[in-house]
């Protein structure tokens, strides 16, 4: 199984571990380095993906059980400046001042994190102000760990992750209608090497106790959300 974050996945298999046999394990990584390595062929038996594009590149290529897809989760983008001594900046506006050198993306050109973040910027025409000054790192976890430790003076990262850390604090959060969607795609991979039991998971995954357990760690379940896929 493949995700973007590995606690939660922890969390959620241990509570079927008993219940399922052969229940797949899992494997966290870069979206985009889990696609890929699904196109070259390693085993993989649910792929939940950090944006719907990663998700469209592994459906068009018939890598993914199309009926099984779904649009499970939704996320929030939010600023954060370090928790002591942090910039005094107020809204997204400030990015663009002198108040921020450096601003902390995942990085924006694929990381689906920072693509969100590059993709609001653009929206609210601050983009050409404050890429200069954008300091691109692997993943969302590397973002807020420049901003806490003073290597740069603000970041845009996901909700879910901010509120685990101790070192920064949130001091905006992009409301859901200005910023871009942001959606967390789940599927059975077709050559699944143990389907029964990841149809199991994947049911669970997208069951009420699932749900429970996402909205718990601050994440936005999405009920009756239509199964999305490329255009």
């Amino acid at each position: 199984m493949t995700a973007s974050c590995p606690r939660l996945l922890r969390l959620l298999r241990s509570s079927q571990h008993r219940l399922i046999a052969g229940l797949p394990d899992y494997d966290s990584g870069e979206t985009a380095e889990l696609a890929r390595q699904i196109e070259e062929g390693a085993p993989a038996d649910i792929f939940f993906s950090a944006d719907e594009a990663k998700m469209n590149g592994l459906e068009k290529k018939g890598l993914i059980v199309k009926t099984t897809r779904r649009n499970r989760l939704s996320n929030a983008l939010v600023i954060v400046v370090a928790a002591e001594n942090g910039a005094a900046i107020a809204s997204p506006k400030d990015l663009a001042t002198d108040k921020v050198k450096r601003l902390a993306l995942a990085e924006p050109s694929a990381v689906p994190a920072g693509i969100y973040a590059r993709e609001y910027l653009q929206q609210q025409r601050l983009w050409p102000s404050v890429e200069s000054k954008v300091v691109p790192t692997q993943n969302v976890r590397a973002a807020l760990a420049a901003v806490a430790a003073g290597n740069a003076e603000a970041g845009i990262v996901y909700r879910t992750d901010a509120a685990i850390s101790k070192r920064v604090k949130v001091i905006f959060e992009i409301p859901a209608e200005d910023g871009p969607v942001i959606r967390y795609p789940v599927a059975l991979v077709k050559e699944a090497k143990q389907p029964e039991a990841a149809k199991k998971f994947l049911d669970f995954l997208n069951s009420e106790k699932a749900a429970s357990i996402f909205a718990a760690h601050g994440f936005i379940v999405l009920e009756h959300e239509e199964r999305g896929g490329p255009a």
